[in-house]
């Protein structure tokens, strides 16, 4: 076991992240370092509402969710390194870099998601995601999130 496993469930979460249902995709958190890394978990299953449209018949879960993913894990790993998130501020998803998708993911995966910290500047943060299935990559990308006031 890792020096920096945790479990967080989605009731702490949901105190990090503004997301809920069914919007919010992250449903655990195994493994945190402060200002580094996250490691966190999605259990997909045929019961999500985008499943009844994409596909009917083939299911699969749309690209742009995982990656939506990646990122509030991402907003996780920032907003529970500097503590909480105040009542005025949100973190944004602001841009993407490199996403590749490498295979499907279908009701009865379940993501890993593995976010590192490559820099964080005035607010924004840059970060390596990757979402795997069985160990194998199925989606990576660089994400930036920005800290605003609303």
């Amino acid at each position: 076991m890792s020096e920096h496993a945790v479990s967080i469930d989605v009731r702490e979460i949901m105190r990090y992240l503004p997301h809920r249902y069914p919007f919010l995709l992250v449903d655990r958190v195994t493994e945190f370092e402060a200002n580094t890394r996250i490691k966190a978990l999605k259990n997909v299953t045929i019961n999500e509402p985008f499943f009844a449209g994409h596909f009917e018949q083939y299911p699969v879960m749309p690209g742009v969710l995982i990656i939506e993913a990646m990122a509030q894990a991402a907003g996780i790993l920032a907003i529970k390194s500097q503590g909480e998130r105040a009542e005025n501020e949100l973190y944004f998803f602001v841009g993407i870099d490199n996403a590749r998708f490498k295979r499907q993911v279908v009701p009865g995966d379940q993501l890993v998601f593995e976010v590192e910290q490559m820099a964080l500047k005035r607010g924004i943060g840059k970060y390596s995601a990757r979402a795997l299935v069985d160990g194998q990559v199925a989606c990576e990308a660089e994400i930036m999130c920005a800290k605003r006031e609303v």
